[in-house]
């Protein structure tokens, strides 16, 4: 499963989405939004006006859902 984490520098539910994820076991890429401007733009668009914003291959959600994360574990397995 793909799983994409769109973060920002000194953002403490970004880190702490990031730490969940890895305590799961769960792989993940990031893009830091602030360094591009595209994948930003496409959030945006999109609706998501709070970071971070998680994209699995069946959702996207934004902010820190530690419910979200723990619902991927399942699907992973």
């Amino acid at each position: 499963m793909n799983i994409t984490v769109y973060a920002k520098p000194y953002c403490p539910q970004c880190d702490a989405t990031k730490r969940q994820l890895e305590r799961q076991g769960i792989d993940y890429s990031v893009i830091d939004i602030t360094q591009d401007e595209q994948a930003l733009g496409q959030l945006l668009q999109a609706g998501f006006a709070q970071a971070p914003v998680v994209v699995t291959e069946q959702e996207a959600w934004s902010g820190y859902r530690p419910d979200k994360i723990r619902s991927l574990v399942g699907v992973m397995q």
